[in-house]
């Protein structure tokens, strides 16, 4: 799958994570999203978006999170 073909695409969980003022602190973002997944209808995909998500640059990390979550 290309990065940008998941951005139109359902996320994996049902979390919902306020993101807005949070440009730049990555890993701010990636504790965010990680709580969030943790308590979402699939928590066991917590360790698996870690990995993902710091896979590469900072542009990955943020779809990766849209992957993930729905972004607010």
């Amino acid at each position: 799958m290309k990065d940008n073909e998941f951005i139109d695409a359902k996320p994996l969980t049902n979390a919902i994570v306020e993101l807005s003022r949070k440009d730049g602190n990555a890993f701010l973002i990636l504790g965010l999203v990680r709580r969030a997944i943790l308590q979402s209808d699939r928590p066991e995909l917590a360790a698996q978006f870690i990995k993902e998500a710091t896979a590469y640059d900072y542009d990955h990390l943020l779809m990766s999170c849209a992957k993930y979550v729905t972004i607010e």
